[in-house]
């Protein structure tokens, strides 16, 4: 069994990541699920309506229930697509239920599977000694992190999962605003966007003044014309650019060219072929066979 394990809140593209491969690891026979602990401000009802606004009715199994993670065998893997689902868990252990934190630490304790990112540089070594896989595997994007660990590997979208998108044009620019800084900045520039919209969650930072959408949304893709991209900082695989390529929808560049991340690779890549999305993740297919034979004894 490959237990894909997603710690992130139901807004982020990480939820989408993990989805997309259970679906089609499962589809060429790969025994997948995904696993999602939920983030402590969040119940399981946000993640089903963002997966189903998206995909419509997901097809492969997913779990929100901890106590049958307590049966997972020594030998089956855990992936996460991003090292911040094992780092955020532990830096906010506090505040998780304690039948999450012994799922964390079953899923976490054998065979890993670890997409790379730069989060928490200095925590992910110090969660890795709190969980103790005995077994960890590395992928990385390398055009993203050149100072990365692992085998090359990119997050693609498998838009082969995705419901249709039907225009619903209800405002003219869609804003990212899923966090407090990412929200300051598109503040700085949205007076200049009449007709607008930003995406964000219910939270004290959010100005009521705005037209807020917030997550999850319904047919999201479907209600804008023009994506205004701002984001400050490190930005590692941002899906929306993708999505408006895919769609034929205006991307608005509204942040320092010199910035070095996912941010220009994304919005340079060309959007994923099914052939592209096959050979890449074949790459984890390999990987998948190769820590299979790892034995573990329990």
């Amino acid at each position: 069994m490959i237990n894909i394990l997603c710690t992130s809140k139901p807004g982020d593209g990480l939820l989408c990541y993990s989805y997309e491969h259970c679906h089609y690891l499962n589809k060429i026979g790969i025994e997948s699920q995904l696993i999602i602990i939920t983030h402590p401000k969040f119940d399981y009802k946000f993640y089903e309506n963002a997966l189903r606004e998206k995909y419509g009715r997901p097809e492969f199994h997913i779990s929100y229930d901890y106590q049958t993670f307590y049966t997972t065998e020594p030998n089956d893997v855990t992936l996460i697509m991003g090292r911040s689902m094992l780092t955020l868990p532990y830096l906010d252990r506090h505040r998780y239920k304690e039948d999450q934190i012994l799922a964390l630490k079953k899923l976490f304790s054998g065979k890993l599977i670890s997409v790379y990112s730069e989060n928490h540089p200095k925590d992910y070594d110090i969660a890795i000694d709190y969980f103790k896989p005995k077994v960890i595997m590395d992928l990385c994007d390398y055009d993203v992190y050149p100072n990365g660990v692992g085998e090359h590997y990119e997050k693609m979208i498998n838009f082969g999962a995705y419901k249709p998108v039907v225009e619903d044009i209800r405002f003219d620019y869609l804003f990212l605003g899923t966090n407090e800084i990412y929200y300051k900045e598109v503040i700085k520039h949205i007076d200049k966007y009449k007709s607008n919209g930003i995406l964000t969650y219910d939270e004290k930072y959010i100005n009521k003044n705005y037209n807020n959408i917030i997550v999850p949304v319904k047919n999201l893709l479907s209600l804008f014309k023009t994506y205004v991209y701002t984001k400050t900082y490190f930005d590692p695989a941002p899906r929306l650019l993708q999505e408006c390529k895919w769609l034929g929808k205006e991307v608005i560049y509204l942040r320092d060219k010199n910035i070095k991340d996912g941010g220009p690779v994304y919005m340079n890549r060309p959007v994923p072929t099914e052939q592209m999305y096959s050979d890449n993740i074949n790459i984890l297919v390999k990987m998948i066979k190769a820590i299979n034979e790892k034995n573990i004894i329990s």
